[in-house]
């Protein structure tokens, strides 16, 4: 197995309050990519939100293919999205995308 550090865009199309926004971290945690070298060094956040309601998940993800990473990733995240009270339409999600391999973890 390998370690990925994903990256899984998206958009909030609603507002969204900052106890969303935490929830969604909070659940976000176990994937948090600050657990690597590479999250570390690079300091990477689990949730950026931009000012114009974009937002960047980065995830750490255990899979044996880039594209296995991918798919898990994206699960995560709609998981993740569900559990704040976010769906599909209130928070569409882009394409996942490997940001980093990182096969030291801490």
């Amino acid at each position: 197995m390998t370690t990925y550090v994903i990256s899984v865009p998206g958009t909030f199309t609603t507002g969204v309050e900052a106890g969303t926004r935490t929830r969604l971290a909070r659940s976000l945690r176990p994937a948090d990519p600050h657990g690597t070298r590479l999250g570390d060094a690079e300091d990477l956040d689990v949730l950026s939100v931009n000012d114009d309601n974009t937002f960047t998940l980065r995830l750490t993800v255990e899979a044996d293919t880039g594209p296995h990473a991918e798919e898990e990733a994206r699960r995560l995240a709609d998981s993740a999205l569900r559990d704040a009270g976010l769906d599909e339409r209130t928070a569409p999600l882009g394409p996942a995308v490997i940001t980093g391999i990182d096969s030291d973890v801490r």
